[in-house]
């Protein structure tokens, strides 16, 4: 494969041209590099490098301007916008950069293709009036101040214009359109200078008017990179814009066009591969690479639609490419240092004094804050984290976490203590704590060498915002300097270094103009990212650029047709990657671009579908065999005593039985922002039991009962500041939550006092009763125990009760059985029925029971008619027939399956095997 630069540099020979007295101008700077290399190896006596030029290089000679940054423009129009405003109608620095942007990229376009500005402005404003929304003759003073701005926005591009050069400086449409006014001069000062342009396609109108200048003054070549496939074809947009210059240019209605190609239609090998999600598409490019022969990496070349994916892509490629050269910058804004300031402003934007425990969290746990919070090997990050956690905060002051980390206080007070939204203790504090990270980074250097250079780029950002805030002052708030932080980081990038010449290369699609590879990888060929569709960021309605000249998305989408087809032309080898999950937000539907060159049907494509390979994992259960250790620790479980809970625990998932209670793993306490289950049980259990405790032995009255209900509010509320310890209760679910347990409470006494109405006697025997009985178990050969708590134990109409509340709802039928060997195997039916049982087990064990025995569950979510449900035993599953009282039968029976539970928990032989609780 011939590249293009050399066929160019191969016909200039050819034309026996004096090189080094030539001036080459390319689309972008790379191209220059590659041309040079090329003329190095090309020419084979000593000359002078001639002069290479990118084409906002040249411009910018012409024009005698410099290019200013975005930012700095912004704050320049700010200037000129306040100038002709009046005063009673300008907004604020922070509401005018919303829109000021948007302006200064239409006076760019407007600049660029040389439009008289008063006849667009002009043209705006008279639109602006015929569509105001009011028909009366009386204008109410909003819509005069709105018809008025679009009046004086010719104003405003006249007088920024006026400054801007004034300075010295400009936005690029503006250097462009005084390279145009100054180019007759240019080409007076160097009447026999040659200009070489190589490679363009899209021009802008001052563009067009510059190199048409030099052809007619015959101070100029001009070498089309265009092939006749697209060109011969009206309705191809690749060649859209050559031939409108073929057609247009005077130039060319006596010279020859140089050159139409014919590389397109030679035989490649042309792959299409659709691969779910962005990051299969950078592992594919990996796996890719891998199969190339060494020698071609050379020339292969790795296009990204997508951009963001370098990050994802240098993770993804092979020990074995040895030399990569990265074309694109890796932009500020992906780099793990923007985390932490976006953070950081996160926590300033409605700083009240009192931080939300997750913002604090996000900067404790960032990596870079970890080392310089830790002193003496106590890592003040994770102390502070666990104080949170272990106190259930929510909102923390900056005083406390000054407090928990005292040894630490400067660096505490730069990441947590309020701006009070003053830019100028903002870029202090920001700056302070560069310094800060860096004299931490510092100790280990040759560890940190690429998180010193984050920092160093970070610096070079908050001085600059600094610069700005010293000469405008205009950054009146947090706010505004967030958002000016945001654009600057937005175009800032840290720059690879290496070889530019040799090895795999890695671009962006505008980085690829003029070059050529016998081997091409385009990743994210997707709608809305090639071509990158319909964006209408402008205040020039559609038929205005249409009626002006101005480029629409029409042109935008041509100008990444012609350079997708110029990477195929001369490749040999294409891969074509698409993306086949549809994303609003990252693309859509594989591109048009594929589709055409379906269409064109010049090519045989290969289409495949490639997907992770995944194999089916047969999901085998965990098994944990029991060891001479884990016996022994079953036997001090056994002595100590099982409870309910555990052995039901064991009968849903041995698994979790074997975590919990032989490795004693508990789960993580994560902070309750709102109050959970188990908390609200608790409160519940809590507040009857100091209401009940007073009446133990006696029987209940309604004025007893009445008593209760005056006191449910602050006792409710007690027991929730105890449980929830710092947890705010005030707002929210948790407010909601307060309230229900109250309302739980009030139920249960009002059913406790209708009962009594009805006639019936209660009497508190016990509450919250520790219970812990030796269990019989012969083929043992160590004391096993069953312990537990019963929350409460009364006598109903001579008629002895043992209770279990439950915050959760219970229906009747959880706490029936048929057949007893159902109670030891299937928790979801039974549990409730297990745990009420060894509670009247326990209790049948430690006292010697004369009255009847009922045992069952109050259920506050269920407090309907009945509220106590009794457990039951039936003959079968649709027996209305149910035996409710508790015999030294029903207890033999329990027992047995007690006991078969017990020791097959304790029998070595059997394992400790996962059960699927899926469900």
């Amino acid at each position: 494969m011939t590249s293009f630069l050399k066929e160019v540099v191969h016909y200039i020979q050819e034309e026996e041209l004096d090189i080094e007295n030539l001036t080459f101008i390319l689309p972008s700077k790379r191209a220059g590099t590659f041309l040079k290399n090329i003329l190095s190896q090309s020419i084979g006596n000593t000359i002078f490098a001639p002069e290479i030029l990118s084409i906002e290089e040249f411009v910018e000679q012409l024009s005698e301007l410099k290019y200013a940054s975005n930012t700095e423009l912004l704050f320049e129009f700010y200037k000129v916008y306040r100038t002709l405003t009046p005063e009673d109608q300008q907004e604020t620095f922070d509401q005018f950069s919303k829109w000021g942007q948007l302006l200064l990229q239409d006076f760019n376009e407007i600049d660029r293709y040389l439009i008289a500005p008063e006849h667009i402005f002009e043209y705006l404003k008279s639109i602006k009036e015929l569509n105001h929304w009011s028909l009366s003759e009386q204008q109410t003073p909003y819509i005069k101040n709105y018809l008025a701005f679009w009046n004086r926005l010719k104003h405003y591009y006249t007088l920024f214009k006026e400054t801007l050069i004034v300075s010295k400086k400009g936005y690029q449409g503006l250097v462009y359109r005084e390279a145009v006014n100054g180019i007759e001069t240019y080409i007076a000062s160097n009447p026999n200078k040659q200009h070489v342009f190589i490679g363009f396609n899209a021009l802008n109108k001052a563009e067009e008017r510059i190199i048409q200048n030099l052809l007619e003054h015959n101070l100029a070549r001009i070498y089309w990179d265009i092939d006749q496939t697209f060109l011969n074809n009206p309705n191809h947009d690749a060649g859209l814009f050559i031939r409108q210059h073929l057609k247009d240019w005077p130039y060319f209605k006596h010279n020859k066009v140089q050159w139409i190609g014919d590389n397109y239609s030679s035989q490649k090998n042309i792959q299409t591969i659709a691969i779910p999600r962005n990051i299969g598409q950078v592992k594919y490019i990996g796996e890719l690479l891998n199969t190339l022969p060494m020698a071609d990496l050379k020339k292969t070349a790795v296009v990204l639609g997508d951009e963001t994916l370098l990050m994802p892509l240098l993770n993804s490629i092979p020990n074995r490419v040895d030399t990569i050269n990265i074309t694109m910058g890796l932009p500020l804004k992906s780099v793990p240092l923007a985390s932490l300031f976006d953070a950081i402003f996160k926590i300033q934007k409605n700083h009240t004094n009192e931080l939300y425990y997750k913002d604090v969290a996000a900067i404790l746990s960032h990596s870079f804050i970890q080392s310089v919070l830790t002193q003496d090997d106590i890592n003040y990050s994770s102390q502070i984290t666990n104080y949170i956690q272990s106190n259930n905060i929510v909102n923390i002051s900056v005083e406390k976490l000054i407090s928990l980390a005292a040894a630490k206080e400067d660096v505490v007070r730069l990441l947590f203590k309020s701006w009070q939204n003053d830019p100028e203790e903002a870029l202090k504090n920001c700056a302070q704590l560069i310094l800060t990270l860096k004299a931490q980074l510092d100790i280990e250097k040759s560890k940190h060498l690429l998180a010193l250079e984050y920092l160093y780029r970070f610096n070079q950002i908050f001085n600059e915002l600094q610069r700005y805030n010293t000469k405008y002052k205009l950054i009146s708030n947090s706010t505004t300097l967030y958002y000016l932080y945001k654009e600057l980081l937005s175009s800032e990038t840290l720059d690879f270094q290496g070889e530019p010449l040799q090895g795999l290369q890695i671009m962006g699609m505008l980085e690829s103009r003029v070059l050529d590879f016998e081997t091409v990888i385009i990743s994210s060929v997707n709608e809305g990212i090639l071509p990158a569709g319909k964006t209408t960021n402008s205040f020039i309605p559609f038929d205005v650029k249409l009626e002006n000249g101005l480029p629409t998305y029409k042109e935008k989408d041509a100008v990444y047709t012609y350079h997708f087809y110029r990477l195929l032309q001369r490749a040999k080898n294409v891969y074509i990657i698409y993306n086949t999950e549809p994303d609003v937000l990252n693309g859509g539907e594989k591109s048009r671009f594929i589709t055409q060159l379906q269409i064109e049907n010049i090519h045989d494509i290969t289409h495949s579908i490639v997907v992770p390979k995944v194999e089916v994992a047969q999901k085998s259960p965990i098994i944990i065999k029991k060891t001479a250790s884990v016996s022994e620790r079953l036997q001090q479980i056994a002595t100590n005593g099982f409870s309910p809970s555990s052995l039901t625990n064991y009968i849903r998932n041995p698994i979790d039985f074997y975590y919990q209670k032989v490795l004693k793993v508990q789960s993580f306490e994560d902070v309750e922002e709102t109050v959970a289950a188990n908390t609200l049980g608790s409160v519940i259990h809590q507040t009857l039991e100091d209401f009940y405790v007073p009446y133990k032995g006696q029987f209940l009255t309604e004025a007893s009962l009445k008593h209760m209900k005056t006191l449910i509010k602050d006792t409710v509320t007690l027991h929730f500041k105890a449980l929830y310890k710092e947890g705010d209760m005030t707002k929210g679910k948790n407010l909601i939550i307060l309230e229900v347990a109250k309302r739980y409470v009030s139920n249960f006494i009002t059913k406790e006092m209708e009962t009594l109405k009805a006639g019936h006697q209660i009497k508190i025997i016990d509450l919250e009763k520790d219970l812990n009985v030796k269990v019989d178990i012969p083929e043992l050969d160590f004391p096993v125990h069953l312990r537990g708590s019963v929350d409460r134990i009364d006598e109903f109409d001579g008629t002895l009760r043992i209770i279990d509340y439950k915050s959760g709802k219970v229906s009747q039928g959880q706490v029936e059985i048929v057949e007893w060997e159902d109670i030891s195997l299937d928790y979801t039916k039974y549990s409730k029925s297990f745990q009420v049982l060894a509670y009247a087990y326990m209790l049948n064990e430690t006292e010697t029971l004369t009255h009847p025995i009922e045992a069952g569950i109050i259920s506050f979510k269920n407090l309907q008619g009945d509220y106590f449900l009794k457990f039951g035993k039936k003959p079968s599953a649709r027996s209305q027939n149910k035996e409710q009282q508790i015999s030294s039968e029903t207890l033999e029976a329990f027992y047995l399956e007690l006991k078969k539970l017990i020791l097959e928990i304790m029998n070595p032989e059997i394992d400790f095997i996962e059960k699927d609780v899926s469900h």
